[in-house]
């Protein structure tokens, strides 16, 4: 929302009729986990993706069974949207603690919408947001009443949105009803019942009513999801029709979704004992003939990396997703940490590579599965998407895939071959499966123990040489093959700003920022994180400086993960990290004065 646009909400508020024009809104929500936070962001970003509108969102939950204070934050706009924002236009405070904790995340003249059943404003803060106080609960149980009055005040507050924004109140209603799709018929009369009233309510001498521009992405069909979800359907339609694991958060939402769509394409998804027999299964099921997937988060993914190093051994392809969280051990499990990176990438013992993706948005999520799929197949080994609990839990819209075009079979042929060396020294070698007759009557085996061209087990130190050389090769030969990422920005500068994963559109904002501020910078986002992909080296020489932000601790040398990567790859000291481990997404404001005091160079002007 435009200064100007809050400057009209301040100055306008009392009788005004006609709504101001806006290009985008940052609304959140304060709350607890058990008020429905997240159903009102998810109606919110899922009306805007059906508007065609852009959207992102952001959450906090608690980790605790028992819950406690939450926030959803989503940011709508009609043009580009890169983040979930920095502050708030609008902030909905439904207890005194959200109010206190979240008022000043506000920009300044924003709105302040409080239930007044629960919240009393801080005079201190009355000259500096637009306090509107709502008796939100008491309205509600005037509504519904009953004890559904505790679950209805969050779709009292979602009408109060829809008659601000001047929303579409047909596509709202019908969102409601599909959420309650399956549920008792009174659930859904009180669901109504509670967003109507909201609707209803007269605001018009309170606030100033406001309208979305028109979606510059007009006629665009767009699909509505987070990271977790467009993973699981990345994976279904790259031909996986397999897959095994143990729950965990944030993970277990796609497991969840893979549980309940692969059958519908004639795959099976099961639910293991531990995560050894998990990642064990998906291994078996690869092996039979058609890429198998297994997935956790950073704990899980630690007890599976024996069997991991028996897959790249045997070279059989796999998918290990692993959607990080804070640790180490259960850490934080609800809140975000880039801190798995080298788990991934080194996690083992012995010399054993495998190809580690991280995905930079929800829709790349997608796409980023059927990659992922296609360099198992190609190269036989274990693939790690390496997604984390932002891209996880955040909603974004993106256009709707062609399915005809991504869609794949992977099923495995079985039609006779002459011979079959599954591990030749003369390179990569497709993959035969069990039960493929072999005209020779030569048939190998798989084995995690070291062996020759055929399967066989070998203590032979020339084979051994020759055989961790040539499982080394196949990450060199995917590497020569991988695009050279695409600076954002200027091709040359004084601050490079790295980053990977779920930082993509901070970095970009910052970037946006700090160039319209006179100020040389420019940003490079890595998603093949192992192998790294050639050029990196090209692109950082035309830089003074080259910040790596990541969500990571930065070490006992003053740089996170992949900020060690990158030094340990270019042995170049202008690599600087630039890392925090508060269990927050990056701010982009936070980036840019992090950048001016913690780079000893500072920013030069262009």
């Amino acid at each position: 929302m435009s200064e100007s646009t809050l400057s009209a909400a301040v100055s306008n508020g009392n009788g005004s009729t006609e709504p101001a024009k806006i290009t985008e809104a940052v609304i959140r929500f304060a709350g607890n986990s058990q008020d429905g936070i997240q159903a009102i962001g998810g109606f919110l970003a899922r009306l805007a993706g059906r508007s065609e509108q852009e959207v992102m969102t952001f959450m906090t939950i608690p980790s605790t069974i028992s819950g406690g204070p939450s926030i959803f934050q989503v940011r709508i706009g009609s043009g580009e949207v890169l983040s979930a924002g920095d502050e708030a236009d609008v902030l909905f405070a439904f207890y005194q603690h959200s109010y206190d904790e979240h008022i000043t995340s506000v920009k300044k003249g924003g709105i302040v919408i409080i239930d007044s059943d629960h919240v009393v404003a801080n005079p201190d803060y009355e000259t500096e947001y637009r306090h509107v106080p709502i008796p939100i609960s008491s309205r509600t149980i005037e509504a519904i009443g009953g004890t559904a009055k505790d679950k209805g005040k969050n779709l009292f507050a979602l009408g109060l949105v829809a008659k601000i924004f001047d929303l579409n109140l047909p596509k709202l209603e019908k969102l409601i009803a599909e959420r309650f799709t399956g549920k008792d018929d009174s659930i859904m009369k009180n669901a109504l019942m509670a967003f109507h009233a909201g609707y209803g309510f007269s605001v018009g001498h309170l606030i100033q009513n406001f309208q979305f521009i028109e979606a510059k992405k007009k006629g665009t069909a767009q699909v509505v999801m987070n990271g977790n979800e467009a993973l699981g359907y990345g994976l279904i339609a790259a031909g996986v029709r397999f897959g095994a694991a143990y729950p965990i958060t944030p993970w277990s939402d796609v497991m969840e979704l893979l549980r309940r769509e692969l059958p519908k394409y004639g795959g099976t998804f099961m639910q293991c004992e531990d995560e050894i027999a998990s990642v064990s299964m998906a291994i078996g099921a690869s092996y039979a003939g058609r890429v198998a997937v297994t997935g956790s988060s950073g704990p899980g993914i630690a007890l599976k990396t024996e069997a991991i190093g028996w897959a790249v051994m045997a070279e059989i392809p796999l998918i290990v997703v692993n959607v990080q969280r804070g640790g180490p051990s259960t850490g934080m499990p609800t809140s975000v940490e880039q801190s798995d990176l080298n788990l991934a990438v080194f996690g083992g013992h012995g010399d054993c590579p495998r190809v580690v993706l991280a995905p930079t948005s929800v829709k790349d999520c997608f796409y980023t599965a059927i990659e992922a799929v296609n360099i198992a197949r190609k190269y036989n080994i274990p693939v790690i998407i390496l997604s984390d609990q932002a891209i996880a839990t955040r909603i974004e819209a993106f256009e709707e895939p062609n399915l005809k075009e991504v869609c794949q079979e992977i099923a495995p042929d079985m039609s006779p071959v002459q011979e079959y060396v599954p591990y030749s020294l003369g390179g990569v070698t497709t993959r035969v499966v069990p039960g493929t007759r072999i005209l020779n009557g030569k048939y190998p085996i798989a084995t995690g123990l070291e062996h020759d061209e055929m399967g066989h087990p070998t203590g032979s130190p020339k084979l051994h040489t020759k055989m961790t050389a040539r499982r080394r090769m196949k990450l060199q030969k995917l590497a020569s093959e991988l695009p050279t990422p695409q600076v954002y920005g200027a091709p040359e500068g004084n601050i490079l700003l790295v980053g990977w994963g779920s930082t993509l559109g901070p970095l970009r904002e910052a970037v946006d920022r700090a160039r319209a501020a006179g100020d040389s910078v420019s940003s490079l986002h890595i998603r093949n994180i192992s192998p790294l992909p050639n050029g990196l080296e090209n692109i950082f020489a035309g830089f003074t400086t080259v910040v790596v932000v990541e969500m990571n601790d930065e070490g006992l040398y003053g740089y996170g993960q992949l900020g060690g990567l990158l030094r340990a790859r270019f042995c170049d000291p202008k690599i600087r990290g630039l890392t925090k481990t508060d269990g927050l997404t990056f701010r982009v404001r936070e980036i840019l004065e992090r950048v001016k005091t913690d780079v000893a160079t500072g920013l030069r002007k262009m």
